[in-house]
């Protein structure tokens, strides 16, 4: 069971990274901004296209507090889809990361076990198709019932279906082989990237922002730290069950977390209430 004791713990540890990294994202309530001298909120702009414009900083603006939140999605965006590219890169001149590809299959086949075996195979179905639609739908019945959003649905919909046709996309386009040692459980389709990994990290990502919506601090870190462990613990099984080289699982992992970051960028004006510190700030503006 050796195996199955290091892709948990190799998830534990990387939740409890994602989970510090939460706790230390900064604590601002859109609901409740700042308002003084030369606050961006108080500079109402006029005219339709003006408006939009502001809308369209405010979003990017490192000073309003939902525009942070917005601004990091961008940058992680942007970094992420340059991971998948880098270890893409790697693949093909057989360098940097790629060089572990076969002795991480053939360690996992060499230590492979049928009772080991199994419970890889339950946890790798968190990642499959059945496994993130099932999860989605739950975390968006939950979810909705406790804070009402019609963007909800439209969030989940969006990062879940939209990762499965992005992911194979890019499968078709670099027709990688896959291991051919110790194949220990189904598989489809070529090997770069994993779409497990990538189904899981989408999923089990949006999940935790609509469950981290006001929420504690401590809450959130939990919510994101779990999300990450999951998805990390999914793509190990794919290396560990020889059906996935380490970089397939990598570039999936990155593939599934920019997907989702590009989503909470079109929806977190809804799910962040970007609108609402320029209405409070109307709102306060006009009784004076």
């Amino acid at each position: 069971m050796i195996v199955v004791l290091v892709v948990v713990a190799v998830g534990a540890l990387s939740g409890l990274l994602a989970g510090a990294a939460t706790r230390r994202w900064p604590n601002h309530d859109p609901a409740a901004p700042s308002i003084g001298p030369g606050s961006p909120v108080l500079e109402a702009p006029t005219g339709r296209r003006a408006r939009l414009r502001a809308l369209w900083r405010s979003r990017l603006d490192p000073e309003v507090a939902t525009g942070l939140a917005l601004t990091l999605a961008v940058a992680t965006f942007v970094a992420l889809l340059a991971v998948a590219g880098i270890l893409l890169l790697m693949v093909r001149t057989e360098t940097g990361v790629a060089r572990f590809d076969l002795a991480s299959a053939r360690w996992g086949a060499t230590h492979a076990t049928v009772g080991s075996t199994d419970v890889l195979r339950r946890l790798s179905l968190l990642g499959g198709t059945a496994g993130v639609i099932f999860v989605a739908v739950v975390a968006g019945f939950v979810e909705y019932r406790r804070l009402p959003d019609r963007a909800v649905p439209v969030l989940l919909a969006a990062t879940v279906l939209g990762q499965f046709a992005l992911t194979n996309g890019i499968k078709e386009i670099v027709e990688r082989a896959r291991p051919d040692i110790s194949q220990l459980t189904g598989f489809a389709g070529s090997s770069f990237p994993s779409g497990h990994a990538s189904a899981a990290a989408a999923t089990f990502a949006v999940v935790a922002l609509l469950a981290g919506r006001r929420r504690s601090r401590s809450a959130r870190a939990v919510i994101a730290g779990v999300a990450v462990a999951v998805a990390v613990i999914v793509a190990g099984t794919r290396v560990l069950l020889g059906v996935h080289w380490l970089t397939d699982v990598l570039a999936g992992l990155a593939v599934g977390w920019a997907w989702f970051a590009l989503w909470s960028i079109a929806f977190g004006g809804r799910l962040l209430e970007f609108g609402a510190p320029a209405d409070l700030a109307e709102r306060v503006s006009s009784r004076g």
